[in-house]
C-alpha cells in the first residue's frame, strides 16, 4: 500500500515540475543567437491580459548588430494604438550558452541561457501604465522555428502574480 502512494505522489509532483532550458539541448536547428539576430527583422506580437483579452498588438523592427561577443538590437515598436517607442538592448555572450542583457528600461541585468533551438530570458521590466512606472517580472521563451522564424511567448508576473503574456513571431528579411 505504501508504495502506490510514493508512486502517486510521484507522478502528482512530477505534474508541477517546470521545465528546464536544458530540456531542449537536442532539440534542432541549433540557436544561435549572434547569428539570427543579425541585420533586419520583423516581430509581430501581442499582449494578453490574465483573462486573454488582447489588449494590444503590435509590430517591431529590429536592426541587430554584433561587434565579437557584444550585441545591439535597436528595436522601433509601433502598436495598434498608432503610437510608437524605442529599446536598445545591449547583449554581452559570456560563454557558449549564457548572455546578459542592458536596455534604458529593463531593471539591472537581464539573463539568459541557451540551449538547443531555445533561449530562456528574464528580466524585470520598468513598464509604464497610465502615470505610473511598475517593476513587472519578464520569463521570456524564445525558440528558433528555422533559420528565419523564431516564436517568443513571455509570461510577465508581478509579486509571483500572473499579470497576462505576451507573444511575438520574429521573422529575418
Amino acid at each position: 500500500m505504501r508504495i502506490g502512494w510514493i508512486a502517486l505522489l510521484a507522478f502528482l509532483l512530477g505534474g508541477c515540475a517546470s521545465v528546464k532550458i536544458e530540456d531542449f539541448a537536442a532539440e534542432r536547428p541549433q540557436l544561435h543567437l549572434p547569428a539570427f539576430f543579425d541585420g533586419t527583422l520583423d516581430a509581430y506580437g501581442m499582449f494578453q491580459d490574465r483573462a486573454g483579452r488582447v489588449v494590444k498588438r503590435f509590430h517591431v523592427e529590429i536592426h541587430a548588430t554584433w561587434n565579437g561577443d557584444v550585441g545591439t538590437l535597436d528595436e522601433h515598436f509601433t502598436y495598434s494604438d498608432g503610437s510608437t517607442q524605442r529599446r536598445v538592448w545591449t547583449l554581452t555572450r559570456l560563454d557558449e550558452h549564457r548572455y546578459r542583457g542592458t536596455a534604458d528600461d529593463v531593471v539591472g541585468e537581464a539573463v539568459g541561457t541557451v540551449s538547443g533551438n531555445a533561449l530562456r530570458w528574464r528580466y524585470v521590466l520598468a513598464l509604464p501604465v497610465d502615470g505610473k512606472v511598475y517593476h513587472v517580472d519578464f520569463d521570456d521563451w524564445m525558440f528558433l522555428m528555422d533559420d528565419k522564424v523564431m516564436l517568443n511567448r513571455s509570461a510577465m508576473s508581478k509579486f509571483g502574480f500572473r499579470l497576462g503574456e505576451v507573444t511575438l513571431s520574429f521573422h529575418k528579411r
